[in-house]
């Protein structure tokens, strides 16, 4: 793999900002994205347009490979001014370089570097960083016709590769009552504010009671996923000072290790239960991602390490970790999925994002090397 074409594309990409709320870096993103693929491949992207978000698809013969990432990032326009694209000491320095267009560049050095892509479909989203609203189905549709989903999302500490995410759900518990004056007649209320207070210790159980129901804690063969977490995060309640509230809402956020304990904490979450008279309870939201499980990554995993025995690349490790990605949804749709082949380095969405530059050639070559042991 050559390592300074390689830098040569990086950079090309994160100078090319691509902030998710703004549409149109994002669809001028993608064309620089397409164009590197076509330089690399020398096949034209597909371009998908849902909702405003730019994607990119190519497809090369019947595909039984998927190789899966983003080309949008957390980071406003106007970033790069404060942290420019850099080289320097061996490490890749800019918005978006190690989340994920290392990884990107990575993916289009691996299939070049084979002696076809026949098999394989590339699909790069738009809009991963907020959730994937428009591109999910894209995903899973794609995800369906596959034997095998690499992610390229970058890796975990020391180049760990990932095995297991928990998934995600998302709600808004909202109270509502009925107003009154606060100093004239507050008794003519039904205070939305304090029912919410209710729900949040309601809410804050709910873990409690899902864990104790899974048999092994969340855990799983390699490592930990931990327990399910329930945590309510934005609240707010009422107009005036001087206002008995008659609208309050929470914001709740929920990460889990198994399909079952998101399962759960939906039916849990949808039971709640007024407990002062006046109010009501509108429960919305529900689960976003599904968990990306051990038993989906556990045959890919085991690939990988071979593959990485057999170029002579340093032992490969696996973890489970509680943020989640696009590759929740390709295990969600039953393709056995493996993620965190992209760059190596660290400070994903944080001020110190980096890409140790010296691994990306043996990232690709590992890429590369799985695709060709998973086409046969």
């Amino acid at each position: 793999m050559d390592l300074d074409a390689m830098l040569g594309d990086l950079g090309e990409l994160v100078v090319r900002e691509s902030f998710s709320a703004d549409h149109r870096a994002v669809a001028r993103s993608a064309e620089v994205v397409a164009g590197q693929g076509y330089r690399r491949l020398g096949s034209r992207a597909e371009t998908i347009v849902i909702g405003g978000v730019t994607h990119l698809r190519w497809t090369f013969g019947t595909p039984r490979v998927l190789l899966l990432g983003h080309h949008d990032t957390v980071w406003p326009i106007g970033s790069l001014l404060d942290r420019p694209w850099s080289v320097s000491g061996g490490i890749a320095r800019g918005p978006g370089v190690f989340d994920m267009k290392a990884g990107l560049v990575q993916m289009f050095h691996a299939l070049a570097a084979l002696p076809s892509p026949e098999g394989v479909c590339v699909l790069i989203t738009g809009d991963e960083e907020v959730g994937s609203p428009t591109s999910r189905a894209l995903v899973e549709e794609s995800a369906r016709a596959c034997a095998a989903a690499f992610v390229l999302e970058a890796s975990a500490e020391g180049g760990a590769l990932k095995i297991a995410r928990k998934g995600t759900s998302m709600y808004e518990v909202l109270a509502h009552g009925r107003g009154a004056h606060a100093g004239l007649d507050p008794g003519r209320g039904a205070n939305a504010g304090v029912e919410l207070a209710h729900q949040i210790l309601a809410v804050t159980g709910i873990a409690d009671q899902v864990n104790d129901g899974e048999a092994d804690g969340g855990r799983t063969a390699h490592g930990s996923l931990g327990p399910a977490t329930v945590t309510p995060t934005v609240l707010s309640a009422g107009t005036t000072a001087n206002t008995v509230p008659a609208l309050a809402r929470l914001a709740v956020d929920v990460r889990v290790p198994t399909l079952s304990a998101q399962r759960r904490v939906d039916e849990l979450m949808r039971a709640l239960s007024p407990r002062i008279g006046g109010t009501r309870l509108e429960i919305t939201g529900g689960p976003n991602r599904p968990p990306l499980e051990h038993a989906s990554s556990a045959g890919l995993f085991a690939l990988a390490r071979k593959v990485a025995a057999d170029l002579g690349l340093a032992p490969l490790s696996g973890v489970g970790v509680g943020g989640a990605s696009d590759g929740n949804f390709t295990a969600g749709a039953g393709c056995p999925t493996l993620d965190g082949l992209g760059a190596v380095g660290g400070g994903a969405h944080a001020d110190d994002e980096h890409v140790v530059v010296a691994e990306m050639p043996g990232r690709a070559a590992l890429l590369a090397g799985l695709i060709r042991a998973s086409l046969g």
